[in-house]
């Protein structure tokens, strides 16, 4: 599996993005010590009082880039991880990987600081066009498995 170079690209750049997915985790805990703003009434015990245990705005961006994260860096590992198995130009594959995960860390840098708009949904919007190419790639490589008996070798 080491010597797919489709699959070692693929797999640095998930890296990148999985790391990227904890440093916003991280941040989220921070932002949420410096704030004060605990979601657990033992937290908030433990840090001055219950009357920490609330929501701040600033903890609540953090929870939703990392949610925007889980929305779309998971399926991006599956999608990629299965692309990678139909032998894609290694070049066409490291561009796919590169724009999605480039996307995701402008989206990220712009939700966290609070870029002005569009830069988010830009580099989200950029972020999906590999997403939807690996996709259909996927389905067009499947789909004749799907469409006739698989006893009828004349589909293939």
């Amino acid at each position: 599996m080491m010597e797919n170079e489709v699959f070692l690209s693929f797999t640095f750049y998930s890296t990148i993005l999985i790391l990227k997915m904890y440093a916003v985790a991280i941040i989220t805990g921070q932002v949420r010590l410096r704030k004060k703003a605990f979601a657990n009434p033992e937290d908030a015990l433990r840090n001055g009082g219950l009357q920490f245990c609330r929501e701040d705005p600033d903890v609540e961006r953090c929870r939703r880039a990392h949610r925007n994260d889980m929305e779309n860096i998971f399926p991006f590992l599956f999608l990629g991880a299965i692309y990678s198995l139909l032998d894609p130009s290694p070049t066409v594959a490291r561009i796919h990987f590169l724009i999605f995960c480039v996307g995701r860390i402008v989206h990220t840098i712009a939700y966290l600081l609070q870029l002005r708009a569009p830069t988010r949904s830009v580099a989200y919007s950029l972020a999906q066009l590999p997403c939807f190419s690996m996709a259909l790639q996927i389905l067009l490589a499947t789909t004749p498995y799907w469409c006739f008996k698989p006893e009828d070798p004349s589909h293939l």
